[in-house]
């Protein structure tokens, strides 16, 4: 009793905002926390693929030496005078000589600049773009050189190399992860749709269960003024039957009640990120909840399932990256002939002026061509890879299969469910015409007397129910029809949702 009464308060002081299913869209995709998160991958992706043809850039580098070095030795020099033996009787003159060692020195100083600027190209070739010159100050001379040179891969790492692996796998990664952003858009859509049609039904059953305790609280009221006047014998327990039934559709209604407020949060944490914002506001849905019939094609919904859906798609994305890794994988397993080439001009001078000016002048060219070859002997790690990575495309091929065969699975249960549904609002809808019928029928026999209290009130609880499950068959054949475009993926062009990556 006290929950019916804080939740009747809690009505009565929150304020109420009318939505539509579609202000809901609206609502979710901008503050829902999934989407939110999930709108940033593309992002980042993005960076990836702008940083993989960063793998192009010219890298650019300047320096410059001072270089001092001394070197020497010893000289060995003779000192004195050399006589030369001249015979005089019997005896010589001996010439006379003395040796000293002198050091000597030698220095040098050079100041050296060297610039260089190299890269790659999309297609393999790579350069290197330089510039030198060096002044010895000792010799007073100066020279330097300014050229280029290019090679060019002519098999392996001709089709493909890193860098364009990497561009492509980038860009892959790119579309896999916008497929990730449209999965959640079409994951929250449908949460959304099946929220707000819980919200109808509960709201509905509200109403079902007040019209319930309003007949048990009737049939009270007149079997207890039949008991005052003695139509019907107060010993009978018909007063105590219809006391029951009173306290039961009730504690229905409480539950009902508290089934609307939970609903009424499940859709509110779908489309806001601030929760306090909502939490004293009642929505209020401003679409009806009806059932309108459609005419399903199996066929076309696997179509459809076949070419929308996410999943699907990524696992394409997957086999196609497998394929550009297995091309790469085939290039590595030729030789290394590359075609080499440089090209430029010599200056020399007294300064650095007279070797750049020459430079400059081009008249001193140097030029150089050929071809290089390298080639591994096994080539163990080439061909082991290759066939690792064909046996992962494999996988990646039943994987893809049998992801198709589990979403025609579940297209299929789809169709049925919702063709199920459909006949369920048939069936419940004549139900509950027929118990309105029965009902009305059996009070107007318990008016004479020819019915009793008990079969009143079983009867009022068959018209409950019926109403309930009618409205129940309504909400689970639109959830129904929300969960068959959910695995079509379909959810965003039947809902008319413009869904772009910028």
């Amino acid at each position: 009793m006290f929950l019916f009464a804080a939740l009747a308060a809690q009505a009565q002081t929150n304020s109420v905002r009318e939505l539509s299913l579609q202000d809901c869209f609206s609502e979710a995709l901008k503050h829902n926390f999934d989407v939110q998160y999930e709108r940033y991958a593309p992002e980042i992706s993005l960076y990836g693929v702008y940083g993989a043809y960063g793998s192009y850039d010219p890298v650019f580098s300047l320096s410059g030496t001072h270089s001092h070095n001394v070197d020497g030795g010893l000289l060995t020099t003779s000192v004195g005078t050399n006589y030369n033996p001249v015979p005089f009787g019997a005896n010589y003159i001996l010439a006379s000589q003395a040796f000293t060692n002198r050091p000597v020195v030698s220095f040098e100083n050079v100041n050296s600049f060297n610039t260089d600027l190299k890269g790659s190209l999309p297609w393999g070739m790579t350069y290197d773009l330089n510039g030198n010159v060096a002044d010895t100050t000792t010799k007073e001379s100066a020279g330097g050189s300014a050229g280029v040179s290019v090679a060019q891969p002519l098999l392996k790492n001709f089709w493909i190399d890193n860098n364009r692996l990497a561009i492509t796998s980038a860009k892959n990664a790119l579309k896999s992860s916008q497929q990730e952003l449209r999965l959640q858009v079409i994951t929250t859509i449908t949460a959304v749709e099946n929220a707000y049609y819980e919200l109808v039904y509960a709201r509905e059953n509200v109403k079902v269960q007040e019209d319930a305790l309003g007949l048990a609280q009737q049939q009270y009221s007149d079997d207890k003024a039949r008991v005052d006047i003695g139509t019907v014998a107060q010993s009978g327990g018909t007063l105590e039957q219809d006391a029951a039934q009173v306290a039961l559709d009730r504690a229905n209604l409480i539950s009902a009640q508290f089934a609307l407020v939970q609903a009424q949060n499940t859709l509110k944490s779908l489309i806001t990120d601030q929760y306090t914002s909502w939490h004293d506001v009642d929505i209020s849905p401003a679409d009806s909840m009806n059932a309108v019939q459609q005419f399903f094609d199996l066929q076309d919904s696997w179509s459809k399932g076949m070419t929308q859906r996410p999943e699907l798609i990524q696992a394409k994305i997957s086999v196609e990256q497998q394929g550009i890794q297995l091309k790469y994988d085939r290039n590595q397993l030729f030789p290394q002939l590359d075609l080499t080439g440089s090209y430029g001009f010599n200056g020399a001078g007294r300064e650095y002026s007279d070797a750049i000016g020459q430079v400059r002048a081009g008249d001193r060219p140097f030029y150089s061509y050929g071809a290089q070859f390298s080639y591994p002997l096994s080539n163990v790690g080439a061909r082991n890879t290759l066939k690792s990575d064909r046996d992962t495309q494999k996988q990646l091929m039943l994987k893809l299969k049998q992801l198709e065969q589990n979403i025609m699975v579940q297209i299929d249960d789809a169709v049925k469910g919702a063709e199920s549904a459909w006949e369920s609002v048939d069936a419940t809808k004549q139900q509950r015409i027929s118990a309105e019928a029965a009902l009305h029928a059996e009070q107007e026999k318990y008016k004479v007397g020819k019915s009793t209290t008990f079969i009143v009130l079983q009867l009022q609880n068959n018209l409950t129910a019926a109403r309930n499950g009618e409205i129940r068959a309504v909400a689970n054949y639109n959830e129904a029809l929300a969960n068959l475009a959910q695995d079509e993926g379909s959810t965003l062009e039947r809902r008319q949702i413009d869904f772009r990556v910028k």
